[in-house]
């Protein structure tokens, strides 16, 4: 009963100043409000990362040829071009958990193909492919085991390719042409966008790799291997055994290979989102910090203004204590009011963003719950100050203030 009270003179004394009131409480509305926009941006963007990451396979792990040392020259990752197809068939044969690999060789080249032509990346890969990717074919069929076995002029196009080579036509059963090797068009992917790296993932041929690594590249070794775990909570246990069974084929020669999963793809993309998120946060915050001096400023000019209304109090039995809440709790009561509405601002402004902006954002609860908490901790901490100065005032003394 008695804080309700207080609470309502808190409001009393507050509207009495509604202009002053409103600008010290500025300082909260917009340090909780560029908390929760800024927190709301930096989360957005890592969901969106995270989603392009996941675009680019299910319970994906990819092992990479690493690094190799020649003439006391260490290069970095990529040139150890050691993988096999054997080491794929042994990943598939004796990892379990691993449902599905795809050899993959890589080569960026000219295209040719009905009087037009174009610069991208032809893939070659294995059948699991769509599986490893979770990529489905939109028009046609994607190639066989029996094409890989017999290394044939078959291929499938991204969308991208589609339209370039092909536009305004059915790119299914056409011929193009790779490093003068004709290839038929037996399906187009679906549309897949771009991937977390800024890559058009649609702007590719696949063949399989026989075909790549026997007609167009002649190469006899991979540029990589992707694998497919059962699920995403055994993605861990895989990586471990294709890790140690890489090695065991290696026989006791230095590892060169890498194996990554697709979680930690995303907390090396998601890692400077989250640096400028707290950075940006945490400069926001400072501006809660400058609100609270204000409302401490304020809350002295208060004290100042209504001296003899406390000396009055004092001098027909209020208590210091009395004194005390009261000043206490229009400190609170005007920091939290800038809370409440530094959170709408703060929401308001996220969605905004979206919407006229097209960003990505995400407002955080328990940020929200956090920032309102702070600005109120604030009022606490900045308004002990001139309530325990206006507890401390001699009734006398301030009966006499003029």
């Amino acid at each position: 009963m008695r804080i309700l009270a207080t609470t309502v003179i808190a409001f009393r004394a507050l509207r009495r100043n509604k202009l002053r009131s409103i600008l010290t409480a500025l300082g909260m509305i917009i340090g909780v409000g560029s908390v929760i926009a800024a927190v709301s941006l930096g989360n957005g963007a890592k969901a969106q990362i995270e989603a392009q990451v996941a675009n680019m396979g299910q319970n994906m792990i990819s092992i990479m040829p690493g690094s190799m040392t020649s003439g006391g020259m260490r290069t970095g990752w990529g040139f150890a071009s050691t993988l096999t197809p054997e080491d794929a068939d042994a990943i598939k044969r004796e990892v379990a958990g691993a449902i599905a690999v795809s050899c993959e060789v890589r080569d960026r080249m000219q295209v040719l193909a009905n009087g037009l032509n174009w610069n991208t990346q032809v893939q070659g890969q294995s059948t699991d492919f769509t599986s490893v990717r979770a990529w489905p074919v939109e028009e046609g069929d994607f190639f066989t085991e029996q094409d890989v076995r017999t290394a044939a002029k078959v291929c499938v196009i991204g969308k991208t390719v589609a339209d370039q080579l092909f536009p305004g036509q059915d790119p299914v059963g056409q011929v193009l042409r790779a490093r003068n090797i004709p290839l038929r068009v037996v399906g187009v992917m679906k549309a897949k966008g771009f991937n977390a790296m800024g890559q058009d993932q649609d702007d590719c041929i696949i063949v399989p790799y026989t075909t790549s690594m026997r007609r167009i590249s002649k190469r006899d070794k991979l540029s990589g291997i992707i694998v497919q775990a059962v699920t995403a909570e055994a993605i861990p246990r895989v990586q471990r055994d294709i890790q140690d069974l890489l090695v065991q084929r290696r026989q006791g020669r230095e590892p060169d290979f890498v194996v990554r999963n697709q979680i930690e793809l995303a907390q090396v993309f998601t890692a400077n989102s989250q640096t400028m998120t707290v950075l940006v946060a945490s400069i926001a915050a400072v501006s809660l910090i400058v609100g609270g001096i204000g409302i401490m400023n304020i809350m002295l000019v208060s004290v100042t203004e209504r001296t003899r209304d406390i000396g009055i109090r004092l001098a027909i039995g209020a208590h210091g204590r009395d004194i005390l809440l009261q000043f206490l709790t229009e400190a609170v009561v005007l920091s939290a009011i800038g809370g409440l509405l530094g959170i709408a601002a703060g929401i308001g402004t996220a969605q905004g963003l979206t919407h006229f902006l097209g960003w990505p954002t995400s407002v955080s609860m328990p940020w929200v719950v956090g920032a309102f908490v702070f600005s109120a901790a604030c009022g606490i901490f900045f308004g002990f100050y001139p309530a325990r100065k206006a507890a401390q005032l001699d009734p006398i003394d301030a009966l006499r203030f003029e």
